[in-house]
């Protein structure tokens, strides 16, 4: 699968995202502002899941449609990875 440059700066932000959770804890910051940005990271984790799963999905459905096959199994196997990331 390729990956567009969006989800890669999503992931990138994510990334800096962390990097500044991590920064916060090493200067002694209150609970609250770490577990704050901590669950923002979750959040925009949780974001980047979907967006994978869903493009995954759109592009094997569309390749199984072109070969004539069955989409119904790629369809529960994007399903079963988003249940999974939860």
């Amino acid at each position: 699968m390729n990956y567009d440059t969006q989800v890669k700066n999503r992931v990138k932000r994510l990334e800096g995202q962390l990097r500044g959770v991590l920064r916060m804890m090493e200067e002694g910051k209150d609970c609250k502002e770490v577990i704050t940005q901590l669950s923002a990271a979750r959040s925009a984790i949780e974001r980047s899941i979907g967006l994978v799963v869903s493009a995954n999905l759109v592009e094997c459905v569309r390749a199984a449609d072109e070969q004539g096959d069955e989409t119904d199994e790629i369809i529960k196997e994007a399903v079963n990875l988003l249940v999974k990331s939860r």
